[in-house]
């Protein structure tokens, strides 16, 4: 049985899945905690190359990160590939810009192979300038990713009007390699092709407690332990206490889904299925889903005191992107936490012998999670390593203080965009 938040994805998954809570005591030999995609995506890879697997979600399956965003599944991350290599060295950031580059490659294969059901849309993603500041970041990713040998293409203001609907925007990077789900569904499909292939997965089942067993790692939830020769810890941005607590600066990101809109209008916005998002510092994401309703989402958080201004500004911008949308409310409103992190790149940090910490999408967990996901299970089967070195925990400084100013700058934000 699924649980809050009462999201759009949560009123429209397909297949939702109902697994049990762990009440005895287990031995396998990889332990995972987090039932999102990092830890589901583990799950399918160990379980298909034959190795005994458990998965402990202390909520339930994509109750986090994995089933509040928006759904787009990008190649890269937000850093441009030039900057990860400058940032972690040529050898390096090389290889974590291939490997997330095949993301979506990766995250389309498996819905393909083991048909699961999430709305899967391939026809790219656009990331449009609402500056010429804008504009110029986009020129440079464009150049970059085409030194890649990327599908990408810069589109002019009427190509970009022609394929948003809005004429709001100055230019946009299409990049091919993406697309679209329902985030939810993923998240779902992956927990029943784990349990397909062996995995036991398990929900309402918090780690409280992580410990070394002999030569393994013993996981304690309210009712049973998991024993374990290695451990993957996968719960990026929901973490709790000792099990589950990462280094990172909590963010938060929000969305709206209007009703079905009618079909002259579905056809007039968004008519590719782009999903898309803006160059704004305090950006705008924008996407239809299956049934013709559209979404718009923003940093900030519905569920604190930036409620109002963030409600009002979304109406306004709304209207401001699509006049013919004035008057049409949204149905669905909710919010999702982000796992930032000082450098905007993914980190894997040792918990001790064969035990690893997994988080620090900064926003793109959908093709990120799903590729740290597997290469986690290659790392537990000693056939390969992960994307970026395994290294020591380091505490994230001032990170009540970061959060902070980043929600205050989205409130501010959205409080000036919405009276105007």
């Amino acid at each position: 049985m699924m649980d809050a938040p009462h999201s759009l994805w949560r009123a429209t998954v397909p297949e939702p899945g109902s697994f049990p809570a762990l009440e005895r005591n287990l031995s396998v030999d990889v332990a995972i905690i987090g039932g999102g995609y990092t830890g589901l995506s583990a799950a399918c890879h160990l379980a298909e190359a034959g190795a005994s697997v458990a998965l402990v979600e202390a909520r339930s399956i994509g109750f986090g990160g994995s089933g509040r965003n928006v759904g787009l599944v990008n190649a890269g991350l937000w850093v441009p590939p030039d900057s990860v290599e400058a940032r972690l060295g040529t050898p390096a950031g090389t290889r974590l810009n291939a490997a997330l580059a095949e993301g979506p490659e990766v995250v389309f294969d498996l819905i393909a192979r083991h048909q699961i059901r999430c709305e899967a849309v391939r026809n790219g993603t656009l990331h449009c300038a609402h500056s010429a500041a804008g504009l110029r970041d986009l020129t440079a990713r464009f150049a970059q990713q085409q030194a890649r040998g990327a599908p990408v293409a810069l589109l002019d203001p009427a190509q970009t009007a022609s394929r948003t609907g809005t004429t709001a925007y100055l230019g946009a990077l299409w990049d091919g390699r993406a697309g679209t789900i329902q985030p939810l569904a993923y998240a779902q499909g992956l927990a029943r092709v784990a349990r397909q292939y062996g995995a036991q997965i398990f929900e309402h089942s918090p780690a409280l407690a992580v410990s070394r067993t002999g030569d393994g790692w013993s996981v304690s939830t309210p009712k049973g332990t998991l024993r374990a020769a290695r451990l993957i810890q996968a719960t990026n941005a929901y973490g709790a206490g000792r099990a589950g607590q990462n280094p990172v600066i909590p963010a938060h990101f929000f969305q709206l889904a209007t009703a079905p809109l009618p079909v002259a209008l579905q056809s007039a916005i968004l008519s590719g299925r782009e999903g898309c998002w803006d160059t704004a510092p305090v950006l705008t994401s924008l996407r239809m889903e299956a049934s013709g309703r559209l979404l718009l989402g923003a940093l900030g958080n519905l569920d604190g005191p930036g409620r109002g201004p963030h409600a009002a500004w979304a109406r306004r911008k709304l209207e401001k992107l699509f006049p013919q949308l004035r008057g049409i409310g949204f149905d669905h409103a909710w919010t999702g936490r982000i796992a930032m992190t000082t450098t905007h790149l993914p980190c894997v940090h040792s918990l001790g012998p064969k035990a690893v910490s997994i988080f620090g999408y900064s926003g793109r967990g959908i093709g990120p999670g799903t590729v740290f996901g597997r290469a986690a299970a290659q790392w537990a089967l000693g056939t390969g390593d992960f994307p970026v070195a395994i290294t020591d925990p380091a505490p994230e400084p001032a990170v009540a203080l970061k959060a902070a100013a980043l929600e205050t700058g989205a409130v501010l934000t959205h409080l000036v965009g919405a009276r105007h």
